[in-house]
């Protein structure tokens, strides 16, 4: 499964093997003494079904015995953006002292001076063309888009975007997530523009509005966000959504109903989820001591567990911390060979349109 592993990561040059391995390292004594003083640490937009976050979550505590606040798991990399502008003089529990956001959240956040810099421990790990060289944000996990089917209900999996236009799909197909706030929804459109070979940028974000536009029109885009529940209740029963999460749903489900998770044939974009703390953290020592905790080699593949590929993969996988049953849970290979990671001007460009025109090119309310 090495294979597997190399030719994954080799996909794109966005994520650069870094070669130099470094020594897990636990937190000083100092920071550690530091964040229990401070008691909490404020999360925001982490479902517990998302990434093996609630692993994640409940490992830290328990380590730690720092309790976490968490605010609204729904919410979308905008709306972590805004939670922080609208607390900037607030200390209280509607602060975030963290986010985890999408790739170009990262840098637009601290354009706006709403991040801090921290240097986890294990940095030289992380690519250099996925963190901020001053540690304002970094790179945490990547997956691919993917179609989760409900094959109770849809006979005929659809294997590309195109099938999604398709008769058979009537009140079938959703995002999970709102395009006008969600990353995740907003290369949901992304990727289907692409899989109609538009140029990368903004060329694709129009070209995947034009593509929701004929879906709504046909009566196959279900205007609601998507989860778990609503495929296996049947409401959405194809549901746009991240790899991992599809995944994890699949476990999750067992059966009931029966889960397939499609990579399209075309059009299939990895996107890249960066963390960043608040420049306005109420709990600051807390918030380092979370980062410490996802970067460390336990964190990564608590990620990895949830079907999310860390950041640090490359660096794990070299010095032999990945378990091989971890390995053999991912699927294979092939379906991600023609994997494209955006780059940051093209996410600009594309979520600018998107954003701005959702409404009135689609006009579908999703709520």
């Amino acid at each position: 499964m090495l294979g597997y592993s190399a030719r994954l990561l080799s996909l794109s040059t966005a994520l650069a093997i870094v070669g130099t391995s470094v020594a897990a390292a636990e937190p000083s004594a100092e920071l550690i003494a530091a964040a229990k003083a401070e008691g909490q640490l404020t999360t925001i937009a982490l479902p517990h079904d998302w990434c093996g976050y609630g692993a994640l979550i409940t490992g830290f505590k328990e380590k730690y015995g720092i309790e976490i606040n968490e605010l609204n798991p729904d919410a979308g990399s905008g709306d972590e953006i805004e939670a922080i502008k609208a607390n900037k003089d607030n200390k209280g529990p509607q602060a975030p002292d963290v986010i985890d956001v999408g790739f170009s959240f990262g840098p637009s956040a601290k354009a706006e001076g709403l991040t801090q810099p921290y240097k986890v421990s294990t940095w030289d790990s992380i690519p250099d063309n996925a963190k901020d060289p001053e540690g304002h944000w970094y790179g945490d996990y990547y997956g691919v888009l993917a179609f989760e089917v409900n094959k109770d209900i849809i006979d005929n999996v659809p294997q590309d975007w195109s099938d999604l236009l398709k008769d058979d799909y009537k009140n079938s197909v959703a995002l999970a997530g709102d395009p006008r706030a969600s990353n995740q929804a907003i290369l949901g459109v992304y990727a289907a523009g692409l899989s109609t070979g538009a140029e990368a940028g903004a060329k694709a974000g129009e070209a995947g509005l034009d593509f929701f536009k004929q879906l709504n029109a046909k009566g196959n885009f279900v205007p609601v966000i998507g989860k778990a529940a609503s495929l296996a209740q049947g409401s959405t029963p194809i549901l746009i959504r991240w790899d991992y999460n599809a995944l994890s749903d699949r476990d999750t489900l067992n059966g009931n109903p029966e889960v397939e998770v499609v990579v399209p044939k075309s059009g299939v974009v990895a996107g890249v989820y960066v963390q960043a703390i608040s420049a306005y953290a109420p709990h600051p020592n807390a918030a380092k001591l979370w980062m410490e905790h996802l970067y460390s080699d336990e964190g990564q593949l608590a990620w990895l567990k949830g079907y999310c590929h860390p950041i640090r993969f490359n660096d794990l996988v070299k010095n032999g911390k990945v378990p091989q049953e971890l390995l053999d849970k991912l699927p294979p290979a092939e379906a991600y060979e023609k994997a494209v990671f955006p780059t940051l001007d093209d996410q600009k460009a594309s979520n600018e349109v998107i954003t701005k025109s959702w409404d009135s090119v689609v006009g579908a309310n999703v709520q």
